[in-house]
């Protein structure tokens, strides 16, 4: 995993959570607590409410993402970045300064006024963006985007069959869409990546983003930092059907989630809290080994499934060891003692192993999902084995 420095501030790995506080100077964002044009307020928010309590990033938005309002042109989002910058100006406290945009010349021109990385909420739909990145030598985050500047995270928009051909748009799930969507026009070297949370198309369900935070891991393979933008989405609220002012408990418990499964940056508007959270996600963050001595780096990958290491394999080039690399452990009861005996026969043939337990009626099948895939191949001869190799199968698909 590559880390990232934005501004002096590490992100990756190597680095604790990084919580990232949302100022918004778009009079349309629906979110009113964040939401100022007076750049004097704005900056007594930024310092009393975000720098004070834990925000290592601010971000500034310019205009609001919601798909119900009109997108602002470059030249309209350049009008209103006067504001962000006088609130920079009247800031005594020294977070990173995000921009939030879409367009190269808005962030080329807030990085020339003070900014220091910039969250391209259009995922470089814009292609001129990784090279403003690159040029100001700072971190950009990128969300997950169709190639359209005026359909921000609408992933599923993308004329997927043109660019992948029709074989992969007709079996493509809704999270390799993400995954290829964060892939556009190449990731430079201080990347951060957005799977895009929220309801940015009508088409998009909760399901979608229910489905893309289960499979966060997944998003690792990309070998960027990961930014997640969770706080109060619907994803959540639906589960406890709650309104958005009273979401914060399942945000707080996704925050955890999500850093253990690979969050490196936690964008919210309830820093205080957030900060909390993320202290309890960092303390159970599995420890991976990762060492670099003589020339040569060995790191750990944090990989749970197959998914995870496919992802792995395709970023690296190499062959697609999922099925192998990946282990599972069956828990196995109420078989006699015939079904016992040909189970571990099978077992062994198929290179896993079954380990009886004390009471003699069962035990623990471990193997690899390849070497567990040919063991439900065999034809059993008994009634329990067979129900075993059935529930096996039904697990590995």
């Amino acid at each position: 995993m590559q880390n990232v420095d934005a501004a002096g501030l590490g992100i990756g790995d190597d680095h604790p959570t990084r919580i990232m506080g949302v100022l918004n100077v778009s009079a349309e964002s629906p979110y009113d607590p964040s939401v100022f044009d007076d750049p004097a307020e704005a900056a007594d928010y930024v310092e009393d409410e975000l720098v004070a309590e834990g925000a290592d990033i601010v971000d500034i938005g310019l205009e609001s993402a919601n798909k119900r309002f009109e997108v602002l042109s470059a030249a309209e989002e350049l009008d209103r970045l006067d504001v962000a910058l006088s609130v920079i100006e009247n800031t005594s406290a020294d977070p990173v300064w995000s921009i939030e945009t879409r367009y190269h010349e808005v962030a080329a021109a807030a990085l020339d006024g003070g900014f220091d990385m910039i969250n391209d909420i259009a995922g470089f739909a814009d292609p001129e963006m990784p090279r403003v990145a690159e040029e100001y030598g700072v971190a950009v985050a990128k969300m997950a985007s169709p190639p359209d500047l005026t359909r921000p995270g609408a992933v599923e928009e993308t004329p997927w069959a043109e660019r992948k051909g029709e074989a992969w748009a007709e079996q493509a799930d809704y999270v390799d869409m993400v995954y290829e969507a964060l892939k556009q026009n190449g990731l430079p070297e201080d990347t951060i990546v957005d799977p895009a949370f929220g309801g940015w198309s009508e088409a998009k369900t909760v399901a979608d983003d229910r489905e893309t935070f289960r499979r966060l891991r997944e998003f690792r393979g990309l070998g960027r930092p990961m930014l997640v933008s969770i706080n109060r989405k619907n994803f959540l609220r639906s589960l406890t059907d709650r309104p958005t002012e009273d979401a914060l408990a399942v945000s707080l418990a996704a925050t955890s989630m999500a850093i253990e499964r690979g969050a490196h940056v936690i964008r919210t508007h309830d820093v205080r809290e957030t900060v909390d959270a993320a202290a309890v996600g960092d303390a159970f963050v599995p420890e991976r080994h990762r060492s670099h001595a003589s020339g040569v780096s060995v790191e750990e990958l944090d990989v749970d499934s197959e998914g995870d290491v496919r992802r792995h394999a395709d970023r690296l080039g190499t062959a697609d060891l999922a099925a192998t690399a990946t282990l599972a452990v069956f828990d196995v009861r109420g078989l006699t003692e015939d079904a016992c005996e040909e189970l571990g026969t099978l077992a062994a043939d198929a290179e896993t192993t079954f380990a009886r337990n004390a009471a003699g009626d069962g035990g623990l099948l471990v193997g690899t999902h390849a070497a567990l895939e040919a063991l439900v191949e065999a034809t059993p001869g008994t009634a329990g084995t067979g129900a075993v190799l059935d529930a096996v199968a039904s697990s590995l698909n």
